[in-house]
Formats: C-alpha cells, structure tokens, sequence
C-alpha cells in the first residue's frame, strides 16, 4: 500500500499547480457532499469560531473551505515529492523573513509555529530551503501505519527532518534547538493524555499543548508563527512569518491561553483557508473533561 501511494503521490506532483488545486477542489467539494459528519464538524467550528462578520456568507464560506482543505490535501504531493528548490519558486512571496535573520544573527535557536491553516507543509518545506541548517519538524504518526513511512520520506528531504511526538522526539527538538538549529510544531493538535490543559479557542475550551511553551522559554530560543497562504489561481504561495504577540509567562494555562490566541489571530488574517473539520475539541482518553462540559453531562 505504501508504494501504491508513494507513486499516485508522485504523480500527482508531476501535475502544474493549477491543475492539481482544481482536482484537490473536486476532491473538496466532494468529500463535503458525502460526508454528514465531516460536514457537520465544518459548519459546527466555522459558527462557533465567529469569526464571518457576515452570517449570509455562511453557507459559500462552508463550501470554500471545502475546497481550500481538498487543494491543501492534494498539495501534499508537491511538498513530499517535489525537489526543495522547485517548491521554492512556488513562493511568490514571504513577509516577516526580517525575523528569521535577526534570530540567527543572534545565534538563537527557533520555534517554528503554524497551524493548519493555507498550505503549512510547503511553507515549512520553503523555510527549511532557506535555512542554512537543519529544521526539524514534529509529527504525530497517522493512524494508517503504512502511511508514515511515506510522510517521513516526503518529509525528511534536504536539510529536513522529523521527530515524533513521544519523549524522544521531545529530546530531538531540545538538542536541536541548544545546537542553534530550528524546529516546526503545528500547535494545534490534540496533545494526548499529560500533554496538555484546557485553555480557550475561539470560545470554546480546546485541550491544547504544553509544549510549545515549554521549548520557547529554552534560554537562547526565538518563537515564530508562520503559514502559507494559497494565493488565488494556481499563482503559488505566500509565506507569512510573524513573532509571538504575548510572551509565555511559565504558567501553563496561561502560556496555552496566550498560545491559542496567536493562532487566532493567524487564522483570522485567512480564515476560508483553515482546516475546520478538524476535531479541535475533543476530549482525549484518560483526561478530565473541562469544567463546562463536565456540568453539561
């Protein structure tokens, strides 16, 4: 199974940009239509989110973020696939680069944050290319064993490379980040079970990560938040890097607090290009529900 997708992976990267977007737009729109549960989850984060100013536009934004989440999916071919260098001419642009140099000029080692918002494996693929050092990225393996292997491979390419997300992975990123090097953790997944505490999104209690907290407060170490912004028409990208607004404190339920604010604000500059459909707020096995849920049951 892995080698049957490696090479429906490759050869989906041989298509022009454009072409592939419209297919990961059919893909989208499909998958919307023929899935009550993964429409329900969409419709039911992107309300209680508010973050539409017009309520009228509800049902068109529902069905772009469809297709926004089946270009992004297909992407995944270019990003694993692809040569570093020809996914770099595929960023048009990068705002907030300026950061990055300042942190190396100071020999700081760098957090990279992104959530799952444009297309965040090639905007991490184009930031590792310009990098004169090696940035390890974080994974949660999938729940599909055979997959992993294809996503390390794609992944782990160039100056790329992965840790998983256990107590070794943990080690990679600390020593990479002491060595001066940089790391990218998508902060916006459900940690598991000690992982992480309750802190709100877009309203809602959500179990959020400790993690990024804890490595950005590692003396020497700068915390950046980025994404790629998928630019209309097959054009290519734009990489948007910006600092942390808030500093963390040492307090976990705050940091987590800070954290997720950041990544609204990110999600607000883009909101269609977010992956709604993702369970953000779920409980995981062993943890204590928040409190609002807990009187709700």
């Amino acid at each position: 199974m892995a080698l049957l997708v490696k090479l429906l992976l490759s050869a989906l990267a041989r298509l022009p940009l454009g072409w592939l977007q419209a297919l990961g737009a059919v893909l989208g729109r499909l998958t919307l239509h023929m899935s009550t549960t993964y429409r329900a989850r969409m419709e039911e984060n992107l309300s209680h989110s508010e973050i539409l100013a017009n309520y009228q536009l509800f049902p068109k934004a529902v069905k772009q973020c469809a297709v926004e989440t089946g270009k992004g999916a297909l992407e995944l071919a270019i990003a694993w696939c692809r040569s570093p260098q020809d996914i770099a001419r595929m960023v048009r642009d990068c705002d907030g680069w300026e950061h990055v140099e300042a942190a190396m000029a100071a020999g700081h080692g760098m957090v990279f944050v992104t959530p799952h918002l444009g297309s965040y494996d090639i905007a991490g693929r184009y930031i590792s290319h310009r990098l004169p050092f090696p940035l390890t990225a974080m994974y949660r393996p999938p729940k599909l064993s055979w997959l992993e292997p294809v996503m390390n491979a794609g992944r782990a390419r160039g100056k790329g490379k992965t840790a998983p997300a256990t107590g070794a992975g943990v080690r990679l990123l600390m020593k990479a980040l002491k060595g001066g090097e940089a790391t990218i953790i998508l902060p916006d997944q459900v940690p598991g079970n000690g992982e992480g505490v309750w802190a709100p999104f877009f309203g809602r209690p959500a179990y959020t990560m400790t993690l990024v907290p804890r490595l950005a407060q590692i003396q020497g170490v700068e915390t950046l938040l980025f994404y790629g912004e998928r630019l209309p028409a097959g054009a290519g990208f734009k990489v948007h890097i910006r600092p942390l607004p808030e500093p963390f404190s040492g307090d976990k339920t705050a940091d987590a607090a800070v954290l997720n604010r950041a990544i609204e604000k990110l999600i607000a500059e883009c909101p269609l290009q977010y992956l709604w459909s993702y369970n953000r707020y779920k409980c995981p096995a062993g943890v204590e529900p928040p409190a609002a849920q807990k009187g709700q049951q």
